[in-house]
């Protein structure tokens, strides 16, 4: 959903070729992000008669999906555009009334307050979907010299360019690893059922929020996300920022207005939570799965690229991520809502400890690529920056077995709970600030670019050694036994997906 996401597996280039380099001469700065959406751009027109998508004459993979209904149409169809759904005509723009469109945010005339907001729309591209745009796109399948990059989003067009570089699994504890991330890695068909949610909702939401852009990101797109994540929605209103306490729940309050009237017939459980970043949660009855839709949280999308070009630039890091979320889960620590560790925390302590061995197996990006994560890029540049970076080649040959134990041993034994802060960022431990944000916390996970606890949710002492105590105990049964079942029933981790 980003645009010309397939440059994201773009080899480095040459210095010479780089500086003659017309891209960012072609592409306006102030195109808005999702205008150039990653299906829109790339993904030729979807047929779910035919339940076929039909890619470039280089590859033509079939994908089945099943059929899916939005509004009042069975199945959807998409002629021209993901954002066109037959059947359910767009209001058109011209029949708003001007004095419509110049109503404030806080305006109850209506369910279908227009809000002018800030995010700049080019006049000759004011739809959701764009005319033809002259970006260069060079497909993942086009040279082998692209294997190895950071792969396009948009894998179910390409052949996944990461299945031949998976490790290497001699002994039966890697194998067993190895075996849970094949079977319950998200698949690309379950990224498409998300991505038409996520199509369709902007084009209703843009009925109020005009220039609003919604994002999908999370685990669904940072390459560490199972058949069973929930999707995560970033609607952005505005380039400035938006005050959480007041205005976002202002924004949401209309959006669940939105969903549990006007589009009830495929969304059901619309329900918005007042935290520190306040969501709308809901379920999608088409796709059955769960979303989180905040507002202006643009720091999701910027660590949505970060991890994932961690999650590619080494082949062991995503079974090692997923086989920890899966064990976490089952354990009944990866809950935040209920004062355990949220995915966000777990994915970001593994890349740590991966960074914090003798030999490291992962660098610290934002310090060896600091111009690829700028945290003031402009987000329609954001998806952009990893296509460059290339594969991390590590000295330390250790086997995914060897890794998973290694893991819970540093949290069990190694890392300084009372002093110590997560930092993937500086790709160490490093000494808790003396902040507020820091003070009587349990649990310290610097988020890499706005610096703030990730895991501020374990605040109860109770919580905090139970999470301890599932650490020293996995680390104990797999040193002796090495065997995943003995932490993780793998037949019914498969079963949940």
């Amino acid at each position: 959903m980003f645009p010309n996401s397939s440059n994201l597996g773009r080899p480095p280039f040459p210095p010479k070729y780089q500086q003659q380099s017309t891209f960012f001469t072609k592409l306006p700065l102030n195109i808005p992000p999702s205008l150039l959406s990653h299906q829109q751009i790339i993904v030729p027109p979807i047929h779910f008669r035919t339940a076929v998508i039909e890619a470039t004459p280089a590859v033509t993979p079939v994908v089945t999906l099943q059929p899916m209904t939005y509004g009042s149409v069975s199945p959807v169809s998409t002629s021209d555009a993901l954002t066109s759904f037959q059947g359910r005509k767009r209001q058109s723009q011209q029949s708003i009334p001007d004095d419509a469109k110049r109503q404030r945010i806080h305006s109850h005339d209506s369910d279908t307050t227009v809000v002018h907001q800030a995010v700049p729309l080019p006049e000759e591209r004011g739809r959701s979907f764009p005319a033809p745009v002259s970006i260069p796109v060079l497909h993942a399948h086009g040279s082998p010299a692209l294997i190895g990059c950071v792969p396009p989003l948009q894998d179910n067009l390409f052949p996944d360019p990461t299945e031949t570089r998976l490790p290497v699994a001699k002994d039966e504890l890697s194998q067993q690893i190895l075996e849970l991330f094949r079977v319950c890695r998200q698949q690309a068909s379950d990224l498409d059922r998300k991505e038409l949610c996520r199509t369709e909702l902007q084009r209703e939401i843009q009925l109020i929020f005009p220039q609003s852009r919604l994002f999908l990101v999370g685990s669904s797109l940072n390459g560490f996300g199972t058949r069973t994540s929930d999707g995560d929605l970033c609607l952005v209103v505005k380039e400035e920022p938006v005050n959480q306490k007041t205005e976002a729940r202002r924004i949401l309050s209309l959006v669940q207005k939105l969903l549990s009237t006007k589009l009830s017939s495929y969304i059901e459980r619309p329900q918005l939570i007042r935290a520190k970043v306040p969501i709308v949660k809901f379920r999608d009855k088409v796709s059955n799965v769960d979303f989180d839709l905040n507002v202006n949280n643009v720091i999701g999308i910027r660590n949505t690229f970060l991890l994932r070009t961690y999650a590619f630039i080494e082949n062991r890091v995503r079974p090692l991520v997923l086989v920890v979320k899966k064990w976490a889960r089952f354990r009944e620590i990866n809950d935040a809502s209920r004062g355990t560790l949220n995915s966000y925390s777990l994915v970001l302590m593994v890349l740590h400890y991966l960074q914090t061995l003798p030999e490291p197996i992962l660098p610290s990006l934002q310090k060896n690529y600091p111009e690829c994560f700028d945290p003031t890029m402009q987000l329609h540049l954001v998806h952009q920056a990893p296509r460059t970076i290339p594969p991390y080649i590590s000295k330390n040959g250790s086997s995914l077995g060897d890794l998973l134990i290694g893991f819970f041993k540093y949290y069990a034994t190694d890392f300084d709970w009372s002093h110590q802060m997560i930092s993937v960022r500086e790709a160490k431990a490093v000494a808790r600030p003396d902040g507020i944000e820091w003070r009587n916390k349990f649990i310290c996970v610097e988020e890499p670019f706005d610096g703030t606890n990730t895991a501020r949710a374990v605040h109860e002492k109770q919580k905090f050694d139970m999470i301890r105590v599932e650490f020293a105990q996995a680390w104990r049964l797999l040193q002796d036994k090495k065997d995943l079942n003995c932490i993780l029933p793998l037949k019914a981790a498969k079963q949940k997906r």
